[in-house]
């Protein structure tokens, strides 16, 4: 019989534990999994997806997991989360890559390279459900008839298009509703940027010809149209149509100067993408050119998040496959960096878009300058990056030091509230962090005013918005493993309101987010703002302190949030009237009755017979308008 300290193994760590039941987790699945392409997922005990995986051969590739010798700390530590996995068999691998990368999209697993920054794109379109085709501005799925054009990396580069479609071709931008109600031509006919054909100033035929030549422009045949539009003006000169032909020279005007803007042309180049990556201080910067039959539709710069040891193609191969889930890829992308599974993303990318898509590393010529080109960009926009990044972590390591933190703060919540004369109340919450102001976790709080409170009382609604926000982050995130609970909550406001913020977290039993107010100093001037914390006497900064600065930002921002919360819900509340709350009375009804009486306290003032009188308005309607302001008499 051993002592228990003698002859006994010591206890393995922790650590080596929690892997070890990982490792059991994954060797459950391996004898009833298929040597076929598919797609994995391994999920924490919470049920969050904690990485999702392709694999040419499934059982090979979830078998590697379980051999630990040769997995970085990293995915040890992945290992030792997983508690379940799920599995779909696809009949490819370009399949599974498809698939794979969908699933990124939607779980936003923590283990995978991530493309956070996937706004869309716009595109032009030109109708094809009309006789008379309109041209627009178009984002979204591809669902309406016509041709689309794009993508353009930014609004102003759509909207000077749209111009120039405008100027040189003079096609109709109205909506159909307000075409067919058209009587006479509208301003953009007098200012020569519409041929007006809803009132028969062109005929079919001639419009028709404007949209083909449209056409062709956004199909790189500027030059084509350029040379024909010339021909047109010396003919109309030589028949000395002058009028005409200052037309022509004005439609040839505005098409050299879309021309002369683009800076970087190949006319071979066709419809492609050139998209590099450059690396630096274990970030990414992925830079994307969009080249459209030969021209240059802009660019746009992205910041995956990463692994600090991925190297660039690693990173690049990630990014294809999310970026192009949601945007068609064009027939060719020129790359910065050799892939290890170029084949397999271009046959997937060719499924995906049911067409040949051909991916390459240009190493000479024009289509190397435009790799190198974009990679500049994207070293300057990472530099650009690194740089304010370093800044965010000198202002927020200068906040600790200043609050005494124990921490620099990762994430800083800043209320405010906003209202008039108590009405329309609004509370506003805005979120900073070590990359600056993070807008997606912006939250407004409209105010339910609790009973006994009045109008327009500030701690009030202060204590509603705080006590709503962290309740449920009490309820949604006990454990705090999501990380959306503050470091560091910030109100704007004087000891007043930080004794409210103290109340609330009393409430809740919250003892270990540290909550401050700041408020202007005397005659609220910025620059003496005074920093209220628990126990303390109020810190004031010097008037040229970065950190202060960088408060007064925060404060100034939640400011902005809260009024413009207010303002949207101003604004929906002018178009509302008394008789929106009449059980019965629909907006086709209100709009009856405010025309034929003109105002709601008319229609409140009116008899039964007058009501009666109104088209749609039956004697039972009638009479119920008539008790709904009547029903005390």
């Amino acid at each position: 019989m051993t002592n228990g300290f003698e002859g006994d193994a010591p206890a393995p760590p922790l650590g080596e534990t929690r892997i070890a039941a990982g490792v059991a987790v994954i060797e459950g699945y391996l004898k009833t999994l298929p040597s076929r392409p598919g797609v994995y997922r391994m999920i924490k005990e919470t049920g969050d997806v904690l990485y999702v995986g392709k694999a040419k051969n499934l059982k090979k590739r979830v078998t590697s997991y379980t051999n630990l010798a040769r997995q970085p700390n990293r995915l040890k530590r992945m290992i030792s989360q997983t508690a379940s996995m799920e599995f779909v068999t696809t009949h490819t691998e370009a399949e599974a890559l498809l698939l794979e990368a969908n699933l990124i999209k939607r779980f936003q697993p923590r283990y995978n390279i991530l493309l956070r920054d996937d706004k869309s794109f716009a595109s032009i379109l030109v109708t094809g459900d009309h006789a008379f085709p309109r041209v627009l501005k178009h984002r979204g799925g591809r669902s309406r008839t016509g041709d689309y054009f794009g993508p353009f990396a930014s609004a102003w580069a759509v909207n000077e298009t749209l111009a120039v479609l405008q100027r040189a071709f003079l096609l109709r931008s109205c909506t159909d509703a307000v075409f067919s109600a058209r009587t006479r031509p509208c301003l953009l006919y007098q200012i020569k940027r519409c041929s007006a054909p809803c009132v028969d100033r062109t005929s079919q035929d001639d419009y028709a010809k404007l949209v083909d030549q449209a056409r062709a422009f956004l199909s790189g045949e500027s030059h084509r149209i350029q040379q024909q539009l010339a021909e047109n003006m010396q003919a109309a000169s030589d028949r000395l149509e002058f009028e005409m032909a200052a037309q022509y020279r004005d439609r040839i005007s505005a098409l050299t100067r879309v021309q002369a803007h683009q800076d970087i042309n190949l006319s071979s180049l066709g419809t492609a993408d050139v998209v590099a990556v450059h690396q630096a201080g274990g970030q990414s910067c992925i830079q994307v050119f969009f080249f459209r039959a030969g021209r240059n539709y802009g660019n746009r710069a992205y910041f995956p998040s990463h692994a600090r040891d991925d190297d660039a193609p690693q990173v690049l191969e990630a990014f294809l496959g999310q970026f192009y889930a949601s945007h068609p890829p064009p027939r060719s992308i020129l790359l910065s960096h050799r892939l290890t599974n170029a084949g397999l993303i271009g046959e997937a990318l060719s499924v995906r878009a049911d067409r040949p898509v051909r991916i390459s590393v240009p190493q000479r010529g024009e289509k190397r300058k435009l790799v190198l080109h974009a990679s500049a960009n994207a070293r300057d926009a990472l530099s650009r990056r690194l740089a304010e990044s370093a800044t965010q972590r000198r202002l927020l390591e200068g906040l600790a030091t200043h609050l005494e933190l124990n921490d620099v703060p990762i994430r800083i919540e800043v209320y405010d509230n906003s209202h008039i004369s108590g009405t329309k109340e609004v509370g506003g919450m805005i979120v900073a962090g070590p990359e600056g102001l993070i807008k997606a976790a912006y939250r407004k709080f409209n105010i339910r005013r609790q009973e006994g409170s009045a109008p327009g009382d500030d701690y009030a609604m202060m204590r509603e918005v705080l006590t709503r926000r962290f309740a449920r982050a009490q309820k949604e995130d006990p454990e705090r493993r999501s990380g959306q609970w503050p470091d560091l909550v910030l109100i704007d406001g004087g000891q007043g309101q930080l004794g409210i913020g103290l109340e609330v977290f009393a409430e809740l039993g919250i003892e270990d987010v540290t909550i401050a107010a700041i408020s202007k100093g005397p005659e609220r001037n910025a620059g003496r703002e005074k920093i209220h914390l628990p126990g303390r006497d109020p810190v004031v900064l010097e008037a040229r302190d970065p950190v202060l600065y960088f408060l007064q930002r925060l404060r100034d921002e939640a400011h902005r949030f809260a009024i413009g919360a207010h303002r949207t819900k101003r604004s929906g509340g002018i178009t509302k009237s008394v008789l929106d709350e009449i059980p019965g009375i629909g907006a086709k009804r209100k709009k009856a009755l405010l025309h034929h009486f003109g105002s709601a306290g008319a229609v409140s003032a009116a008899g039964h017979a007058d009501l009666e009188a109104v088209d749609g308005i039956s004697k039972e309607i009638a009479n119920k308008i008539y008790q709904w302001f009547h029903a005390d008499g």
